[in-house]
């Protein structure tokens, strides 16, 4: 938790939560599941992973920079899963 935003408290995050699925993992791995999500067209809605260590391709800021989220579900949308 981390007092703001969508990890404000518990309550919050299961409220925001709208996925159902999630990844849970030990040590500072997320910026790279994010990646390897972005790689395979999916989107990711929540997260607490600093800016900085997040990659997504450059074809991402076409679909909103200052949004990632919703650019994430945009351009996952427009390029299709990457397999079927």
């Amino acid at each position: 938790m981390t007092g703001e935003g969508m990890f404000k408290d518990v309550y919050t995050v299961m409220n925001k939560w709208g996925s159902n699925h999630g990844v849970v993992s030990y040590g500072h791995i997320g910026g790279d599941l994010i990646t390897l999500a972005s790689m395979l067209r999916i989107p990711v809605s929540m997260h607490n992973v600093p800016d900085e260590r997040v990659y997504r391709p450059s074809a991402w800021t076409a679909f909103g920079e200052m949004e990632p989220v919703g650019a994430d579900y945009r351009a996952c949308r427009t390029f299709g899963p990457l397999y079927k």
